[in-house]
This record gives C-alpha cells, sequence and structure tokens, in this order.
C-alpha cells in the first residue's frame, strides 16, 4: 500500500502534468492568444534545467527558482565541476547537478546555484533586506534553514543552517513579522509555530490547538496554512475550513471566525488558495479594513476517495471575509470554473 508521502508526490507530479497538458493546445495556436488579449506569448528559456516547485521574484528583479534534491539528477550541472556529497541523500550521494537556479530577467539568462539539503515542500518568505529564507523540507532539510541574499555580480549563492529549527517543518507556512522575524505555522505532525531567526537558545516551538482542531485524521486539510498579518499586528490563520485571529506574542487567540459556509477543505491537501485583498483607508489610519479572498480547494473527504480511485471535482466556489469586522461572515461567490492547487498574486 503506497505511504502518504509517496502519495503526496505521485500527486504533486500529476498536477504539473495536468498543467502542460492544458497549455499545449494554446502553444499549437499561438495566434488566438494574441488576438484575444493583445500581446502573446513568448519563449525565453526552452529549458532551465530545474522544476519550479519553489519560485521567488527577489528585489534585483532576478527569479530563484529551487526544486526537491532526492529525486535524481537535474538538467543543469553545478559550475566549475562542483558536485554535492551529501550521504544523506535518498538518490544520489554525489551529484553534480544543481538544483536551484537563479533567472536573470534582464540578460535573460540562468545562473546554476547549490542547494544542499532536500527542499521539497519546504516553506520560506523573504526578510526586510530582501533576502530570501527557506525554512524545513524533507529527510536531511527538515530541520535546517537556507538563505539566499540577492545579489548583482553573480557571486550569491545558497547558505544553509543546520538544525536551527527546534522541529521538523515539512507542508508549513512562514509570515514575516513586523520585527523582522518570521513565524513558521504548522508542518505535517507539527500542531505548533516557531520564530526564525531565533532571539535565544531558550526559544522554542509552541502548541497551538487551533492546527489539533483541524487536522482530518490520516488527511490533515491543515497543511501550508494560509497566514496573513492583520492590521491590528495579530495574523489571521485559516486551516481546513475556518480561522482564528492569533495573538503571536503572548500566544492567545483573539478571535474564532465562522467555518466557510459548506464546510470543504481550502488548505492542503485540498489545496485551494487565498490572498488578502489590498487595504483600503490607509490615509486617514482610522476605520482601516482588511479582507481576506479564499478560492477553490476541495469537497471533503475527496483525498480518500482518490486513494479508492474515485477522483471528484474541484470546488468552484471563493469565500471572502472581513477580518477586521466585529461580527466577520463570509461572502459566498462562484468562479467560472473549479480550481484547486492553484495560486493567486496581484498584477500590480
Amino acid at each position: 500500500m503506497a505511504t502518504t508521502s509517496t502519495l503526496l508526490l505521485i500527486s504533486s507530479l500529476l498536477h504539473h502534468f495536468i498543467i502542460l497538458l492544458l497549455l499545449l493546445p494554446y502553444q499549437q495556436n499561438p495566434l488566438t492568444l494574441a488576438a484575444a488579449g493583445g500581446g502573446e506569448w513568448k519563449l525565453l528559456v526552452s529549458n532551465t534545467g530545474v522544476s519550479a516547485m519553489h519560485m521567488q521574484l527577489l528585489n534585483n528583479d532576478r527569479v530563484v527558482i529551487f526544486d526537491l534534491t532526492d529525486f535524481g539528477p537535474s538538467n543543469i550541472s553545478l559550475p566549475n565541476g562542483k558536485c554535492r556529497n551529501n550521504p544523506k541523500d535518498l538518490t544520489l550521494k554525489i551529484d553534480c547537478t544543481a538544483h536551484s537556479i537563479e533567472y536573470d530577467v534582464a540578460s535573460n539568462s540562468i545562473r546554476p546555484l547549490n542547494v544542499f539539503t532536500n527542499v521539497w515542500c519546504s516553506s520560506g518568505a523573504a526578510m526586510p533586506d530582501g533576502s530570501l529564507v527557506q525554512t524545513g523540507g524533507f529527510n536531511d532539510g527538515e530541520r535546517n534553514a537556507r538563505v539566499f541574499k540577492p545579489c548583482r555580480d553573480n557571486s550569491c549563492d545558497w547558505q544553509e543552517f543546520n538544525t536551527v529549527l527546534t522541529q521538523s517543518r515539512w507542508y508549513a507556512t512562514n509570515h514575516i513579522l513586523p520585527d523582522g522575524r518570521q513565524i513558521i505555522v504548522g508542518g505535517r505532525g507539527r500542531l505548533t509555530y516557531e520564530f526564525y531567526p531565533k532571539r535565544t537558545g531558550a526559544d522554542a516551538s509552541y502548541n497551538l490547538p487551533f492546527l489539533s482542531q483541524t487536522n482530518d485524521p490520516r488527511i490533515e486539510n491543515n497543511l501550508y496554512p494560509f497566514v496573513f498579518l492583520n492590521v491590528d499586528g495579530n495574523l489571521f490563520i485559516f486551516a481546513n475550513n475556518r480561522a482564528i485571529l492569533f495573538d503571536y506574542v503572548n500566544g492567545a487567540v483573539v478571535k474564532t471566525y465562522p467555518t466557510i459556509p459548506g464546510g470543504d477543505p481550502r488548505s492542503y491537501p485540498s489545496s485551494g488558495s487565498a490572498v488578502l485583498l489590498p487595504v483600503r483607508n490607509l490615509q486617514g489610519r482610522t476605520n482601516i479594513t482588511a479582507e481576506v479572498l479564499v478560492c477553490g480547494g476541495a469537497p471533503k473527504g475527496s483525498f480518500t476517495s482518490a486513494n479508492n480511485g474515485k477522483f471528484v471535482g474541484a470546488l468552484n466556489t471563493c469565500g471572502r471575509i472581513q477580518i477586521t469586522d466585529p461580527n466577520p461572515q463570509w461572502v459566498m461567490e462562484t468562479m467560472p470554473s473549479a480550481r484547486v492547487m492553484g495560486d493567486m498574486v496581484f498584477a500590480t
């Protein structure tokens, strides 16, 4: 019988394959796209050498891309004959290929980078100075932090810091805080949160009962929780089908929000997406409102059904909630099509 980890990997690979199939018809007729939007697609790089499991735009207009390290060689070599010698690697103990690259938008060029431990389904966020911090992952990377500080002279590379997390973190969520630290919430089998970087050696992981309450046995549905900083300084944390407002300074729940209508799970592995909408009334600094949008996901029981060979359709609904409202309520809308494993960003 396949393990949950194997099923998650298969699910991820199928997701990318399905996206490829959906794109193929459009590649055959680019004129259709050009006519519809007034522009056209242009192939910039035919093969980056590394799959974009994770991708982040940096403050120097370059994009760092990275993928898991335990799945065999990539299609791009490390520079200058370098090799990654890692006895803990599950596939290649000596690997001379890169599992991360930097894409320079201006010059349309790629540069291989050396990420050492496995970043499969890790989590991260950008620091105030523009550095990308990526924490956790799988196998040898589960308690590590990696930092990539952008540069323009091509001298920068990943820096790895071993066992700096108090617990292993896989499928967690990171969010930058006003004091410059990151909070790391959840992960597989981790019903806790912690901070990075640590202030003292006594910094620990702290229990978050909300993650226990949103954990579906053998399925979870509370991985990669949606986390946003509210205008009052507290954190909006959504997992499975509901959310709380959390005072991370005092470790207290400030507010419990109503369950999203329908009660279906929205976070991984049901894999909806969420975004904090543009904040209003900033100039007057009074009555500032914040609103979160959650879209897509999968009906309750979908993960178990898929394991049994029955595949149900994704959710086609979105829920909006004003997280600053004294009596917040979800407002539901219907999308033109159902969506799962999507992403939402603002085109600014």
